[in-house]
């Protein structure tokens, strides 16, 4: 890429011009037109200026910077604002407002595109269950409370994924990465051989397990790789792409208004996923952290922080698991929407979650965590609760509103679990705390799916179970670190290297 700017200015602004610059690159001058990076996510660098004198007093400024983002899969993503940045003659040394808080280095760029582009793949792995599941009841001649049943059940795969990343402490984070991803995209279309719902569960729970394994897996390397003062951030972004290939499902379910069984095609789309993982393995790298030595210690004189969390997850997942689990069924048999209008519906309202999760990770980074982390729970659950009371557009309203606000929890508080364990526990305490946030998500699916039965109607039943959310916002304000630009070392003092 080349950008490229020429402009009149004051000849007393030169100065700023030819100044090497520290924002987004930091520079170092080579001669006095010519500068070359020495840190930022830049592959290629090299910015030239020329200056020409002008009778009146100005002077004509000729700068070219040529650059390659170090981001072989999603620089596209960041190819406008960046064209835009560089045609800048003197830019602020800050970060501008689409970038990290805190500088990434080559290596931690394209560690963080190779994560994201998992995690869009898992995305989708994680959520095609979710979307389908309604249709497949319906091909089954399923009630609720059998669904949500069949539901809780499939969270036993908490039990795989517990081993698997536990073993991540011990053989490393990305050969067992990789692996979860792969087979999580092959055990996936098994799926659509499914002959009945036991079927179906069963291939599911085993499945899930590898990836649920691999979505914690993305989350503990972001934090090992990213700086102190963008963790939150590349979790935001790394939610995101996670949330696009859970649209790519969302776009994909009208197929399952082709036929009964046509939902069974949703299963096969991770043959996708096997030909890009095997693109990514190239350029992701084993984390610096795991690499870099450290102690092995023991779980002992962490148990406030693994409790800490674990409650913590219990407790969100009390109503946010059902929340997205019953939500097509709410509005298919209560609102009347077909599979159309529910995709529709869906990325409508979902979509601009997007603001809440880029907005909550920057500011969770620059203004501290438990703020922004009890904001998030206390408003997105409260306007869920209030969209499923609606009909008509305050339904849209308000779940646009939920998904905007409560996004902002997931950067903030989802980058505890990696941060407050150190290297040789990582693996196993977020095994630990992932695995109380499933009972949670069982407890909340049963008693969302038999209180909906007695209630005759979802609504009543989440306004029961907002209170595990509400109780989580004041534990966040009263018992959570503030773990905000501080180096892993300092929070975990046995990885310090002497």
């Amino acid at each position: 890429m080349r950008a490229r700017t020429r402009r009149v200015v004051p000849a007393d602004s030169v100065d700023a011009v030819l100044r090497p610059w520290d924002g987004f690159v930091k520079e170092r001058r080579l001669d006095d037109g010519t500068f070359e990076a020495v840190d930022g996510p830049v592959a290629r660098y090299r910015r030239t200026v020329d200056v020409t004198p002008n009778d009146d007093g100005t002077v004509l400024v000729d700068q070219v910077v040529d650059y390659k983002l170090a981001a072989p899969f999603f620089s596209w993503f960041f190819l406008g604002v960046a064209w835009k940045y560089f045609k800048r003659l003197a830019p602020s040394d800050r970060q501008p407002w689409w970038a990290p808080p805190q500088r990434l280095d080559v290596r931690a760029a394209v560690a963080f595109d190779a994560l994201a582009g998992t995690a869009l793949i898992v995305g989708y792995l994680g959520t095609v269950l979710t979307q389908t599941f309604t249709f497949a009841a319906n091909e089954f001649d399923t009630g609720r409370g059998a669904q949500g049943l069949s539901l809780a059940i499939v969270r036993a795969d908490v039990l795989v994924a517990f081993f698997l990343v536990a073993m991540a402490d011990r053989r490393g984070r990305r050969k067992l990465l990789l692996t979860t991803a792969a087979i999580g995209c092959v055990l996936t279309m098994t799926g659509a051989l499914a002959p009945n719902l036991p079927g179906l569960i069963g291939s599911q729970l085993v499945t899930r397990g590898f990836v649920t394994a691999a979505s914690v897996l993305i989350a503990i390397v972001a934090v090992e790789e990213m700086p102190a003062g963008s963790r939150a951030y590349a979790v935001s972004l790394l939610t995101m792409a996670g949330a696009l290939g859970a649209g790519v499902c969302v776009f994909a379910l009208p197929l399952a208004d082709m036929d009964e069984r046509a939902w069974r095609l949703l299963y096969l789309l991770p043959a996708v996923g096997l030909v890009l993982l095997r693109a990514l393995s190239g350029h992701l790298p084993e984390s610096r952290r795991f690499t870099t030595p450290h102690k092995v210690v023991a779980m002992a004189g962490h148990g406030r922080r693994l409790w800490l969390l674990a409650v913590s997850t219990f407790l969100l997942a009390l109503f946010t698991v059902p929340a997205s689990q019953f939500q097509n069924e709410f509005l298919r048999d209560e609102r009347g929407y077909s599979a159309a209008r529910i995709t529709l519906f869906t990325i409508l309202t979902a979509t601009p979650a997007a603001i809440g999760i880029v907005a909550g990770g920057r500011w969770a980074d620059m203004h501290g965590r438990r703020k922004i982390g009890a904001i998030g729970v206390v408003g997105g659950v409260g306007f869920t609760v209030l969209m499923f009371f609606s009909h008509g557009w305050p339904l849209w309203a308000w779940s646009i509103v939920a998904s905007i606000v409560g996004a902002a929890t997931v950067p903030a508080l989802g980058v505890y679990g990696p941060e407050l364990f150190p290297t040789s526990l990582r693996g196993k305490a977020n095994g630990l705390i992932f695995g109380l946030g499933r009972v949670g998500s069982v407890v909340g699916l049963v008693t969302v799916g038999y209180l909906s039965d007695r209630f005759g109607s979802l609504p009543p039943a989440f306004a029961v179970m907002a209170f595990g959310p509400l109780l989580l916002a004041v534990l966040v304000i009263v018992a959570y670190p503030e773990t905000a630009g501080r180096e892993l070392e300092e929070l975990n003092p046995e990885d310090a290297v002497p």
